[in-house]
């Protein structure tokens, strides 16, 4: 069923309200093609997932599609792993806790990222040393104009940090229907980034498994991260940027406790939550949003803001940024 003139404010973890021209959704295939006949082609399409990864600045004259289709279902096993396929509106910290409690290893360290599993390989999400491409196997995806389903590999997916092929060439051209990644019964624990070994220690763990790291990381997160039920957030809302030895080596100079992660191009990744933190935007308010007071990389909204005083928010900290450091922030959240 199509709506009309229906309120997003439910469907975006930031609580923005704003209106959608028409609104429907999607628990199968099926009902998808449905909906894609049905639509009236001169009004540009919004699939929404989890609504964790957006901005919405305005009322959009958009046929929203919400991604309902849910399922998990092994679809190879061996003596050594497990190739799930996932519905692509499964939510992303179900499926991972889905894999912890078989004591299946991958994603554990990517434990609470909010958003559905549709959206794990178009933003090729990652934390805490792993990234969705480490686990992607494929996925299946619906042309949106000929209805036809096709097959993506890893290849085909193009993923880069934070980007895969649907991001850009592939583009609004797409729906995600499933998602299918290789688990392993003999995990390899990763506890090297950020604070998992001394939050575990804290939790006074003899043996690490991947329940005991996902629960390190879900502590780590809440500790820092406000739950989008109750300020809302769409998470790290910056990319940490990546830059050149010549802008980064005047800046160690400078600040020799910068953090900072060497590429294999030779390239520096600095952490954008770092550079804001120095600037001063930490935990400061402007008027109904502002940056959260335990994690600078998140932008909140206290109840009554914008899109737009959120995103001009975003302007005014990546035009510091440049000011101070020269380092220039790219946002990780999509604007509509």
């Amino acid at each position: 069923m199509i709506e009309h003139n229906i309120s997003l404010k439910p469907y975006n973890t930031f609580g923005i309200d704003v209106k959608a021209l028409a609104f429907g959704r999607f628990g199968s295939l099926e009902e998808l093609k449905v909906l894609l006949n049905e639509r009236n082609r001169e009004i540009p399409l919004l699939i929404l997932g989890g609504g964790s990864n957006i901005l919405l600045t305005k009322d959009l004259p958009f046929f929203v599609l919400r991604n309902e289709i849910l399922g998990i279902e092994t679809i190879h096993e061996t003596d050594e792993e497990v190739i799930m396929k996932v519905g692509s509106g499964v939510e992303w910290h179900a499926f991972v806790r889905h894999t912890v409690e078989q004591g299946l290893g991958g994603i554990e360290n990517m434990s609470l990222i909010p958003g559905s599993v549709g959206a794990s390989p178009m933003q090729n999400i990652g934390a805490y040393g792993a990234e969705i491409k480490d686990t992607f196997v494929s996925l299946e995806a619906l042309h949106i104009d000929s209805l036809e389903l096709h097959t993506f590999n890893k290849e085909q997916c193009a993923f880069g940090y934070r980007e895969s092929v649907f991001k850009r060439a592939l583009k609004d051209q797409y729906v995600i229907v499933s998602v299918s990644y290789r688990l392993t019964k003999h995990p390899k624990i990763n506890t090297s980034y950020g604070a998992i070994q001394s939050e575990m220690e804290a939790m006074g763990v003899q043996e690490a498994t991947v329940d005991t790291v996902s629960q390190a990381v879900m502590n780590i997160r809440r500790s820092k991260l406000p739950d989008p039920k109750v300020l809302g957030n769409a998470g790290s809302f910056f990319k940490n940027p990546v830059v050149s030895k010549a802008v980064f080596e005047p800046l160690q100079q400078q600040y020799p406790d910068a953090p900072h992660y060497p590429q294999e191009s030779g390239d520096e990744k600095l952490a954008a939550g770092w550079l804001i933190e120095k600037a001063g935007w930490k935990g400061k308010r402007v008027g109904d949003c502002g940056v959260h007071e335990k994690q600078a990389l998140v932008l909140v909204n206290y109840g009554g803001a914008t899109g737009s005083e959120i995103y001009d928010l975003s302007t005014a900290i990546i035009e510091d940024i440049q000011t101070k450091f020269g380092v220039t922030l790219e946002r990780e959240v999509n604007i509509l």
